[in-house]
Formats: C-alpha cells, sequence, structure tokens
C-alpha cells in the first residue's frame, strides 16, 4: 500500500475579469468549495486564496483586510498572516492553510492537496 499527495484542481471561475468582478482588487470575499470556506484574497500580487477560519478563534477571515505588507488580517484580534506562506506574522505557531491558485485560459483555479492510495 502507498499514499501519495496530489493536487487535485477545481475551477473558480470562467475568467480572470469574472474572479475580479468576485473580489475587487484589495480586498477579500469567501467561497466554498466542496467542504472548504475559503477566503479569496485579490491584491497587487495576484489572488491568493487561505483557509477562511482563523487559527486563533475561528473568525471569518474573510471579513477582515488586507495589510499593504501582503498579510491577511483577521477582524477579531487583528492577528496577521502571510498570505503566500500562512504564517503568523507575530512570530507564534499559528498559521493558515494556504491553497494554490492558477490563472488558465480556461479559467482560474484552486487546488487541494489530497491524498490517494496507489498500490502500483
Amino acid at each position: 500500500m502507498f499514499f501519495k499527495k496530489q493536487i487535485q484542481w477545481y475551477k473558480l471561475f470562467d475568467s480572470i475579469d469574472a474572479a475580479n468582478a468576485f473580489v475587487e482588487k484589495d480586498h477579500l470575499n469567501s467561497i466554498t468549495i466542496g467542504n472548504k470556506k475559503i477566503c479569496l484574497a485579490n491584491t497587487p500580487k495576484g489572488l491568493f486564496a487561505v483557509n477562511d477560519k482563523c487559527p486563533h478563534n475561528g473568525a471569518s477571515l474573510s471579513r477582515g483586510y488586507c495589510s499593504k505588507e501582503g498579510s491577511i488580517v483577521c477582524p477579531v484580534h487583528r492577528y496577521h498572516f502571510d498570505l503566500k506562506t500562512g504564517r503568523a506574522k507575530s512570530g507564534g505557531g499559528d498559521y493558515v492553510d494556504t491553497y494554490p491558485i492558477e490563472v488558465r485560459n480556461d479559467g482560474v483555479f484552486i487546488g487541494f492537496s489530497e491524498t490517494v492510495w496507489k498500490l502500483f
């Protein structure tokens, strides 16, 4: 028995224009994919996706804001999380899961790491 991690891609939007209409530049919005609630951030450096739940107290990160330094700020206690790595900016051990976003010719996709079983 072998377990292997792979990325499963899910289409979020038909185009980057549709993504920009859903979440404006320098803003956040939440979207549910399957059973995951995701916070989408539209920044000058591109689209980012993180788990919408703050690990500190469970607040919805999509109700926070993006800082100029490239972090998402929790609306409750103002914890900062790096949009690229998910790590807390305060140096603590807290982090949020991050998900890759790909803009392709046929749409905007999000990737989730899944463990699959392969015998051979």
